[in-house]
């Protein structure tokens, strides 16, 4: 997992705000997708595969900070 370390937090919040946004008009895919779900809609594997893409860099960035607290309270 020391790769999460090495991937500079800058980019990390930049690409985690990106793609929760992406794309911008009409409505964010996460945000339509969320409807889907809520729906019983989000049965297409094509669906269920951007909505971990669309979560990946925002997953990446809790574990990167969870890293980062774990690591501070060590030493």
């Amino acid at each position: 997992m020391q790769f999460i370390d090495r991937i500079p937090l800058p980019l990390l919040l930049f690409l985690t705000i990106f793609m929760l946004g992406a794309p911008f008009a009409p409505e964010p895919h996460l945000l339509q997708k969320m409807r889907m779900l809520s729906e019983g809609a989000l049965t297409q594997p094509l669906d269920i595969f951007d909505v971990f893409w669309h979560l990946a860099p925002a997953a990446l960035l809790v574990m990167r900070l969870a890293r980062m607290r774990n690591k501070a309270s060590k030493d």
